[in-house]
């Protein structure tokens, strides 16, 4: 048996090139695993679980067929999508994860997150998450006309950007400190994330015991994928992104 994790697809529809490669992955890779995890950012913006835009409708009949199929399908929200709700998870027959969440990964527990609550030295940052993940906040802004969400949202990226890249890229990465403390609460000696975009593998030593953060890529110019098997093997899969030829 094979679970898969992906995150940070940043799925729109300005970026077919993107969604091309969500659609084969979710063709070819996805029908041998009995599990996906998505842990967040898996949409660029998120602007509520009633834009049933067509692009939307696009992306939830492909993670339909995958459940429908037999497939169990874990979904977290991250910084861009955390809005995402119960209604979209039912849609795709997903099951949505509070983050972080401690799994049951073949026998090994395993700490999941989508990683930006671990970038603690970003205080501008956490600041706005402590105020986005407010439920009061989220329906504020959720009793707006869908046209007013989708520009509070560009505006949002915007100055997202803008203040990115303004900043050290120390202090947009995880706090060494948060990491080992998270594991160390949960008892766990692995623990997987998206969100920084730099996919790699870092031993670590917490309490003595071998331990392992495995960072997840993004979906810019190569998809990535980790893929556990039942006997231990952990393997953080990439393959380049197709461009899509232009329209003559």
């Amino acid at each position: 048996m094979t679970t898969l994790f992906i995150s940070d697809l940043h799925l729109d529809a300005s970026r077919p090139d993107v969604t091309s490669a969500f659609v084969r992955f979710m063709e070819i890779q996805a029908p041998g695993a009995e599990s996906l995890y998505i842990l967040g950012d898996f949409f660029e913006v998120w602007i509520g679980d009633d834009d049933r835009s067509e692009f939307n409708q696009l992306i939830v009949r492909q993670l339909r067929q995958y459940t429908d199929s037999g497939g169990n399908l874990f979904m977290m929200v991250g910084n861009r999508d955390f809005l995402m709700g119960e209604d979209f998870a039912a849609e795709c027959g997903a099951q949505l994860l509070a983050d972080p969440t401690v799994i049951d990964l073949y026998g090994r527990p395993t700490l999941l997150t989508h990683g930006d609550s671990l970038c603690t030295k970003d205080t501008e940052y956490m600041a706005f998450r402590a105020q986005a993940r407010s439920p009061e906040w989220q329906q504020n802004l959720l009793a707006q006309p869908i046209e007013a969400r989708r520009e509070i949202a560009r505006q949002l990226r915007a100055q997202s950007k803008s203040m990115n890249s303004m900043k050290a890229e120390d202090i947009m990465d995880v706090t060494q400190e948060e990491v080992v403390g998270n594991m160390e609460r949960v008892s766990v000696r692995l623990m997987i994330h998206g969100h920084t975009h730099r996919p790699d593998r870092h031993p670590l030593q917490i309490a003595g015991e071998s331990a392992e953060r495995i960072v997840l890529g993004d979906w810019h110019d190569h998809l990535w994928w980790l893929q556990a098997e039942t006997d231990g093997n952990l393997q953080l899969n990439q393959a380049p992104i197709a461009p899509i030829a232009p329209v003559t």
